[in-house]
């Protein structure tokens, strides 16, 4: 995940909640990104949202199988000088 240059220089930090469509194969469908909730910094919702289509997982399964799921990822921005450990 990019961290926005300004935001981090200034010390801010947020999480961003995006809605995901992850294919059979762990595999983020692109098109399916969703804002779900915002950062209130625009910077990171787009930073989170950009950077998306690069995230993997191990894929869900129904009765074993490997299944395409939509769920809801959060982001954590968290600056190292902000003391904030919480995710």
């Amino acid at each position: 995940m990019d961290y926005p240059p300004a935001l981090f220089l200034d010390g801010v930090g947020g999480t961003v909640e995006l809605r995901l469509f992850v294919d059979s194969a762990g595999q983020v469908v692109p098109d399916s990104v969703r804002l779900e909730r915002s950062s209130g910094y625009p910077a990171l919702d787009s930073a989170a949202l950009a950077a998306a289509p690069r995230l993997r997982y191990t894929p869900g399964t129904r009765q074993g199988v490997p299944a395409a799921m939509t769920f809801v990822q959060p982001i954590h921005f968290r600056h190292p000088a902000s003391g904030d450990s919480s995710p």
